[in-house]
């Protein structure tokens, strides 16, 4: 368990004026940005202060159930880190992924090499791996993987029996980030409109189509109809800003067994599950792991330090010459961090850890939340460390209030859309709280989290306590 971070109750009144001059320019994604300011914290609790208002200025602490977007997967201020980072700016140098680095190699012998850690997923001497800044960049390149299959890379003509493959599979209320080349895989007209869309009529054009996530029956009717022209199928193992949906048992085998007798790729985008489900790969079930042809992991990848993601893909799988190159493809520092890190996870056995921690959630949130605010949730979902307690219709359109009354209760959470409206009279799903707190948390900051949302429950409803 971490310790609590100290530091005075109030800001002096030139700290809340750098924190107001410095809200103001710094783009706003959102709208409106959450009124609090991180000023540090250390483990999974945190120092906040309040930027508007009677409050403004006040501190308070708490706990980290959002990890920075689910990525600081050891929180905050860890030695394992602070380790790495050190010897990693001391000792492993930097390089291009035009030579060979010591600190990479040493990477990616542990996890993908023989005997290596990740083998089980992607059996030794059948994959290669490249990085990326962020997911989005990860995802990027998967997409560029598959597309790049279609032609010849000398020619630049239709490689043959591939040249035909035009449409790419993709599901319902999925994400798999924001840049250009992925929007059209959401299908939400909100990230889409006046963004630049593949054209199909043009030379290796391509059409995106969606499916309900989870549904059998709509997936064998598709790959009926489109199966010798599809190229890939993109998928994440959990939906996450879905809502945190779950998977029926063995769809996702059945999913990976049809798309590889169609003849097309299976890219499964873990960039949000990495490490978080009770396992390093979510993309598996009790007979084990499912395969894929491309894997993308980022958000715990960098441990909270880097933003950095890993593409791992078949060895047959590549690109033109010069055709990817990036100045962040698995720079030293980057892999001593990831290295460091991965070591810890599995020495202090946190997957292990974190699969019990979530069984602790799922129960807790059950009663003290869904069953205690039934005006406010409607159910709650997910494995390990990522789990989704979705709201009611009601609770959703007051989101933003309910959120502010949770962080002041002391825990910092996060919302997910939900996949809203979806085909083959699958139910609607409303925003949902998502909570995926560092691998460290305890069973005690656990019960500690539950209640304190529960709290700020209470405080939105205007309840006593």
């Amino acid at each position: 368990m971490s310790a609590a971070p100290t530091g005075p109750a109030h800001l002096p009144p030139g700290t809340l004026d750098t924190l107001a001059r410095g809200r103001e320019l710094h783009l706003d994604h959102y709208g409106r940005r959450l009124p609090f300011a991180l000023l540090g914290g250390t483990g999974v609790r945190q120092r906040y202060a309040e930027l508007e208002g009677e409050r403004a200025g006040t501190v308070f602490e708490a706990l980290d159930a959002s990890g920075g977007y689910a990525s600081a997967c050891l929180g905050a201020g860890h030695e394992v880190v602070r380790r790495a980072l050190d010897r990693g700016t001391r000792e492993a140098g930097y390089a291009t992924d035009e030579i060979g680095s010591l600190e990479r190699s040493a990477l990616l012998t542990e996890v993908l090499g023989e005997g290596g850690l990740w083998t089980d997923h992607f059996p030794a001497g059948e994959y290669h791996a490249s990085g990326r800044n962020s997911g989005s960049e990860g995802m990027e390149l998967a997409l560029r993987l598959a597309l790049e299959t279609r032609f010849d890379h000398r020619t630049l003509r239709p490689a043959t029996g591939r040249g035909e493959r035009d449409r790419i599979l993709a599901f319902e209320g999925a994400w798999h980030g924001w840049t250009s080349g992925l929007v059209p895989f959401l299908n939400r007209r909100h990230y889409r409109l006046g963004l630049p869309v593949p054209d199909p009529s043009r030379p290796y054009g391509t059409t995106v189509d969606h499916l309900p996530f989870g549904d059998e029956t709509a997936l064998a009717g598709y790959l009926s109809q489109f199966g010798d022209r599809l190229l890939a199928v993109v998928v994440e193992p959990i939906q996450g800003d879905a809502g945190i949906l779950t998977p029926p048992p063995g769809y996702l085998r059945s999913l990976a067994e049809r798309t590889r007798r169609a003849g097309a790729l299976l890219i499964a985008d873990e960039v949000l599950t990495f490490a978080k489900s009770g396992r390093f790969f979510a993309m598996a079930d009790d007979e084990g792991p499912v395969p894929t042809d491309i894997t993308v992991i980022g958000k715990s990848i960098g441990m909270g330090a880097q933003s950095v993601s890993m593409v791992i893909a078949r060895k047959e799988l590549t690109v033109r010459g010069s055709g990817a190159v990036a100045t962040s493809d698995l720079r030293p520092l980057g892999c001593a961090v990831i290295r460091d890190g991965l070591r810890h996870i599995v020495d202090e056995k946190l997957l292990e850890h974190s699969a019990a921690l979530g069984e602790q959630f799922t129960a807790a949130l059950r009663e003290e939340a869904v069953a205690a605010f039934p005006e406010l949730y409607r159910e709650i979902r997910g494995r390990g460390v990522i789990q989704g307690l979705e709201l009611t219709e009601a609770a959703a359109g007051r989101l933003v209030e309910l959120r502010e009354h949770i962080v002041r209760a002391g825990v910092m959470v996060e919302f997910m859309a939900g996949a809203g409206r979806r085909s083959a009279g699958l139910r609607y799903v409303f925003p949902t709280l998502r909570i995926a707190p560092p691998l460290i948390t305890g069973p005690q900051e656990a019960e500690e989290i539950v209640a304190r949302i529960a709290e700020g429950s209470r405080a939105f409803l205007g309840r006593p306590e």
